[in-house]
């Protein structure tokens, strides 16, 4: 099925839907005017009633060009492609000619100009025009002109402004010609006629016409906003994550990525990235790939990244982006903290005149430390002061303590084997005593003498 057979299949309010489609599809699909068929000259016009296929025409050359551009108030040539201005309004022309020739009195009935006029917003855009005949061979035929721009831009009808111009209406440039409804931008189309608008055109020249209308290039609004996102993983493996897992002393990959998400270009971006403690950054392996270095290219001065940043260049905006990508260390164990260790690392992006935007990957390395075996406490005798005390088992010395608690009981008293005596026996002890202390001082005292 042709092009221009679905473009008319689809309800009215379908049209602007399929625009944006039919502004990619058709250079590529067709070629600028269609469909293929017989052309003829002035000097021999066609014997059949069909549009726009001569090739001579003194005014605008070959017929099957027949959508054209031109600024509007100016005198210019009317072209196939314009560049638009902002701020300047252009007109449209479909050119409308019934070339059968004038002796054969050949009618055309129901005679429609459509136009697709969509409503995208993008750097170039195409108009195209229709013309359609129920007893024309071809039954129709179409042609576009492009609107190009260096900004992203979409293209105003301008109310009121579409008019069918010719010899009965009055000419274009000369007289008022008659308005035309804005069913010409649907699927429903707008009809034409010679001196009414009733889908009659008779063959020849003097009742050949065209349709004017006047669009108004609106640049689009540019927005600046963009995406950071930072990934890490273990050197060797192919995943990237937000957070992975390592060993001490392993190798770490870590990546960013920066999209421009806004329409407006992303300026000088500049990329800083901030590495953790017990994370070293191993110098000359700052990598970076996009559309300047589409295979990856190591970054002149890449060292600086984990200092002050670096200029990764500049981005246009629609999703342009950029990878940047360096390898690092993680600390020995012996640097490490027993338990988990959580390093993140941040990487900060900052577009010219733009705000800042961070994010952070993450990896956690497990550090393993024995305890330290436990004291065992035990109750002893402090021999030394007498005292029971409690002590651990590692400070237990025998010169000072002593597991016996009898070692710590207080001195025994004095054991007694007769229970003492009173009265009469106890005088007469004494006084046998003193009695023999007597006799013994006697005898002393008579040794002397003799």
């Amino acid at each position: 099925m042709k092009l221009s057979t679905l473009w008319h299949r689809l309800p009215t309010r379908a049209i602007a839907g399929i625009a944006v489609a039919a502004a990619v599809v058709l250079p590529v699909a067709v070629q600028a005017w269609g469909p293929d068929r017989p052309t003829y000259t002035i000097e021999h016009p066609a014997d059949h009633i069909t549009f726009n296929s001569i090739t001579n025409n003194p005014n605008l050359g070959d017929e099957r060009n027949f959508v054209t551009i031109r600024e509007k108030g100016t005198t210019g040539t009317w072209k196939d492609s314009v560049a638009v201005q902002p701020g300047k309004e252009y007109e449209v022309s479909v050119y409308v000619h019934n070339n059968a020739g004038a002796n054969l009195n050949l009618v055309a009935e129901n005679v429609k100009a459509k136009v697709n006029l969509p409503t995208t917003t993008a750097k170039s855009i195409e108009v195209q025009g229709f013309i359609n005949s129920s007893n024309a061979t071809p039954n129709e035929v179409y042609d576009h002109a492009t609107f190009t721009g260096t900004q992203d831009f979409n293209l105003a009808y301008v109310a009121g402004s579409a008019h069918y111009y010719n010899n009965a209406f009055g000419k274009y440039g000369q007289g008022a010609g008659t308005p035309l409804p804005e069913s010409l931008f649907t699927a429903a189309g707008a009809t034409l006629g010679y001196d009414h608008l009733d889908g009659r055109i008779p063959g020849c020249f003097q009742y050949a016409g065209v349709v004017v209308f006047t669009v108004k290039p609106q640049i689009a609004a540019t927005t600046s906003d963009f995406t950071v996102s930072k990934q890490v993983r273990k050197a060797g493996t192919g995943t990237w994550m937000e957070t992975t897992s390592a060993l001490p002393g392993d190798k770490v990959n870590y990546r960013v990525v920066f999209t421009n998400v806004g329409t407006a270009e992303a300026k000088n971006v500049s990329l800083q990235d901030i590495l953790p403690a017990h994370v070293s950054f191993v110098p000359g392996t700052v990598k970076i790939l996009n559309a300047n270095n589409p295979s990856g290219a190591f970054v002149q001065n890449g060292d600086a990244l984990v200092q002050n940043g670096v200029n990764i260049g500049s981005y246009t905006g629609g999703g342009s982006n950029a990878i940047v990508a360096f390898d690092a260390t993680i600390a020995k164990e012996s640097e490490l903290t027993c338990g988990i260790n959580t390093l993140r690392n941040v990487a900060r992006v900052t577009p010219e005149g733009q705000s800042t935007k961070e994010d952070d990957a993450t990896v956690t390395v497990t550090k393993d430390c024995k305890e330290a075996p436990k004291e065992t406490p035990m109750s002893v005798c402090d021999v030394t002061a007498k005292k029971i005390v409690t002590i651990n088992k590692s400070q237990f010395d025998t010169k000072r303590y002593s597991t016996n608690a009898a070692d710590c009981a207080a001195p025994a008293a004095p054991v007694v084997t007769e229970l003492p005596q009173t009265g009469m026996g106890e005088v007469f002890a004494t006084v046998l005593g003193l009695g023999a202390l007597t006799t013994a001082a006697g005898y002393y005292i008579a040794s002397r003498r003799s």
